[in-house]
């Protein structure tokens, strides 16, 4: 061989040997016929499933993101009007004064009601509670005479009864701390029509949801005598007009 062919000749060889080795290297990387792959851990295959399910709720996880945002702005939103309103409440509170109109709500009436009765009672006096404390001018309220079924409901059914404010709640009948002349009853059985109020005076309102049964009760005209001195009288509207007929006795307390 000559030397000029020789360089052409080991080159040609040298190419030959990368070609053969990469071939090699080819069919070892590739698996044999019958040949198994190595099996995947389950740690690894955690690992893929959370990886897919994090893929795939990508999108729910981004409607989340925009709602909880939306959730935000609407409790900031709410806060604030809450703020508002407090306030408002507090103007309104300071806004407040108090009557020296004494109303007294006669509950010695219970031997003479059931028990239903009794209830619609308790839920006429909570009315009248709740609408003197949200009045601006309101009056010194008072439950007299207050026990029996009337008190047994009111322990069974409404507890927090004991921490109403702006109330006088008392066992003892209305005259043991009023006097006499500063006593006016309300009745639609009475004849007198009251037009104008008196602040110096105690309006008494007869606690007693009776639908009838007891009409007139001739209480007021055996009790109520204008030799005592003690007047009675049914309530006027503003417009002169009698708030209820004396054909209709009153039954609803809140209304007067």
């Amino acid at each position: 061989m000559s030397s000029e062919m020789l360089p052409a000749f080991i080159e040609s060889s040298n190419v030959e040997r990368k070609q053969s080795l990469s071939e090699d290297q080819e069919k070892s990387q590739k698996p044999r016929l019958g040949e198994r792959f190595e099996p995947i851990s389950k740690r690894q295959m955690k690992k893929l499933i959370k990886q897919k399910q994090w893929e795939e709720q990508r999108e729910l996880r981004k409607q989340k993101r925009k709602e909880k945002r939306k959730r935000k702005q609407l409790e900031r939103q709410c806060q604030l009007e809450s703020n508002l309103d407090g306030n408002d409440r507090k103007r309104i509170r300071r806004d407040v004064v108090h009557s020296t109109l004494r109303l007294i709500i006669d509950c010695s009436f219970d031997s003479l009601m059931v028990l239903k009765d009794i209830k619609k009672l308790h839920k006429q006096i909570q009315r009248c509670y709740a609408e003197n404390r949200r009045a601006l001018h309101p009056v010194q309220f008072y439950l007299t005479s207050h026990g029996g079924q009337l008190k047994k409901n009111m322990d069974e059914n409404d507890k927090g009864w004991v921490n109403w404010k702006d109330i006088h709640i008392k066992p003892e009948h209305y005259s043991e701390f009023i006097k006499k002349e500063d006593l006016i009853y309300l009745t639609s059985d009475s004849p007198n029509v009251l037009k104008e109020l008196d602040e110096s005076k105690a309006y008494v309102i007869g606690g007693l949801v009776d639908h009838n049964h007891h009409k007139c009760l001739r209480l007021f005209w055996n009790i109520w005598k204008p030799e005592t001195g003690k007047k009675h009288f049914l309530l006027s509207c503003p417009n002169g007009k009698e708030l209820y007929p004396q054909t209709k006795p009153v039954k609803v307390l809140h209304m007067i």
